[in-house]
């Protein structure tokens, strides 16, 4: 989101992390980005707690949940709200993944087949989700425009994938400020076409970091439908015990 995604690049520590402000403008596509996903994820480490809306025309669904992350690759995200959801779960390790479904106390392993398939009756898929830094390593990306915008040097990413990567967008386009909170995200066909959006609506100061605390994911040829991911509290680079981010912890709930 990715949301969420999240999520250890140490030479682009951020001016919230080190108090060393970043050039930005020194700064090339892949590291603006790099600085991007640190921003909200943590170096090491992070932890939040936040609301998720499922928006349509005839219904609303709002669900409660927290998020743990270690680097890019690593995420734990617990439900624990409403009640039915409750301990739901998934495990993010690398580029694998497992859901935990707290009613039939089971937990599956998503095969790549349905990673395109929606998480949690959201806008957001599974892929959402492991995508993380694949953009990192599997795309080229260029800056492609700068705009002045309220103060703020906004920067537009084009990334293209490398050829046989294994992802499904034929290209992506991101805007970045310069204090590395990303502002847009829009996923493109293979025809290059439009078909979703996500776009920061909310920017506060959460854990001593400015960020983007609220996210709305759009699909275009739905645009009255909407899936929006709310940062209530975050903490970051705090100590997270490896035993977190197991199968284990995935299925007893331990922290």
């Amino acid at each position: 989101m990715r949301i969420f995604q999240l999520i250890v690049i140490v030479l682009l520590g951020l001016e919230n992390a080190s108090g060393d402000a970043i050039d930005s403008a020194e700064m090339t596509a892949h590291e603006l980005l790099t600085s991007a996903m640190d921003l909200q994820s943590g170096v090491v480490t992070s932890y939040t707690e936040a609301i998720m809306v499922v928006h349509r025309p005839d219904w609303e669904r709002t669900s409660h949940m927290v998020v743990w992350t270690r680097g890019r690759e690593d995420v734990l995200i617990r439900f624990t709200a409403p009640a039915k959801d409750a301990g739901n779960a998934t495990l993010k390790l690398a580029e694998k993944m497992w859901t935990f479904t707290s009613k039939l106390n089971r937990s599956i392993r998503l095969p790549y087949s349905l990673m395109s398939q929606s998480w949690g009756g959201s806008d957001f898929s599974y892929n959402d989700l492991s995508r993380t830094d694949i953009l990192l390593h599997e795309y080229d990306l260029s800056i492609v425009e700068r705009n002045q915008v309220d103060g703020h040097t906004v920067y537009v990413i084009e990334a293209i994938p490398h050829e046989n990567a294994p992802v499904v967008w034929g290209k992506e386009v991101l805007v970045i400020r310069d204090d590395f909170v990303l502002l847009k995200q829009t996923f493109y066909d293979q025809d290059f076409e439009p078909l979703k959006v996500m776009e920061t609506t909310e920017i506060k100061e959460l854990g001593g970091r400015v960020f983007g605390t609220k996210l709305r994911m759009v699909k275009l040829e739905a645009p009255e439908s909407y899936t929006e991911f709310h940062t209530l509290k975050a903490e970051f680079d705090l100590e997270l015990d490896d035993r977190l981010f197991t199968l284990f912890s995935l299925q007893s709930g331990a922290r």
